[in-house]
């Protein structure tokens, strides 16, 4: 790989983890759900009027724009309200071990004792964090975020059911039809969603623009092209760099504490997703997952 695409894929990466971080300061001002539907309004704004969608892939979106923008990122967000923003960015690599799983299932994909021994070693390096007694970390809301795991890798068996479609239509399509599900789900389970966005202060509206734009948009504006470029076992491995930027990120932009048992949970987890990545790197699907 040439310097300049490392370079390149390190930013990627970096975007992708710091964006927990990022994120945080937008939870302070809205509800999950709300500022997901904006963050995916201004998404919309950006990509649909340049893609047109074919008819015939409406339908196969439509269902992988419940999974992912529907169930997915209000998990990931309503996580964070409760863990910090370096235990999410580890946690929510069990997409991993969980795609695999899911390979196995829909199919008939052989794990392997090596995969089974790394989602076992990815599943307790989470464990170690969350239930590690004088944790900061909520177990409840940090299972949030695992659940949104969960429902990132049913979005990769998505994906391969989907026809081909370059990633600009597939993300700016998912975030329109995301919206008014997010916009329906916060008017039931939130309030004062319009007072909120009243008095957001520049530090909430600016982290929705690096959530939209930045991490979003810009990182598949760097990332697609490497995609395009190199082999997948060239690409997917820098993944395994997003929880460390990410619990980089909580501790210098939140000064969130990095004790014993973050750094040996995350270096577990690490270490077991990196087992099931790189011995099965195309169930790694090149999106953000927060």
């Amino acid at each position: 790989m040439r310097p300049l695409d490392v370079l390149r894929a390190l930013a990627v990466v970096a975007i992708w983890g710091i964006n927990f971080s990022v994120s945080k300061f937008a939870l302070r001002q809205f509800h999950p759900i709300t500022a997901m539907a904006i963050r995916f309004a201004l998404v919309a704004l950006v990509l649909v009027p340049w893609r047109r969608l074919p008819w015939g892939h409406v339908r196969p979106v439509l269902a992988y724009s419940f999974v992912l923008g529907g169930l997915h990122f209000p998990l990931v967000f309503s996580g964070l309200m409760g863990c910090s923003a370096a235990a999410a960015s580890v946690a929510i690599q069990l997409q991993v071990p969980f795609a695999s799983l899911m390979a196995a299932v829909f199919f008939k994909d052989r794990l392997g004792w090596r995969r089974a021994v790394g989602m076992a070693a990815a599943i307790a390096g989470v464990g170690i964090i969350a239930y590690h007694p004088g944790g900061t970390d909520d177990p409840a809301h940090l299972g949030l975020v695992v659940l949104a795991a969960a429902a990132f890798a049913f979005s990769s068996i998505q994906l391969k059911w989907m026809p081909p479609m370059d990633p600009f239509t597939l993300n700016g399509y998912m975030a329109l039809f995301a919206v008014p599900q997010l916009v329906l789900m916060s008017a039931v389970l939130e309030d004062g969603q319009w007072a909120a966005i009243q008095t957001a202060p520049p530090a909430a509206w600016a982290s929705i623009l690096f959530m939209a734009l930045v991490s979003t948009i810009l990182a598949y504006v760097l990332w697609f092209p490497l995609v395009q470029r190199y082999a997948v076992n060239q690409t997917m491995p820098f993944m395994l760099l997003v929880p460390v930027f990410g619990v980089a990120g909580g501790v210098v932009l939140l000064g969130e504490p990095l004790s014993w048992h973050l750094a040996a949970g995350t270096l577990v987890t690490i270490a077991g997703v990196g087992v099931v990545l790189l011995r099965r790197p195309r169930l790694v699907t090149a999106r953000t997952a927060s």
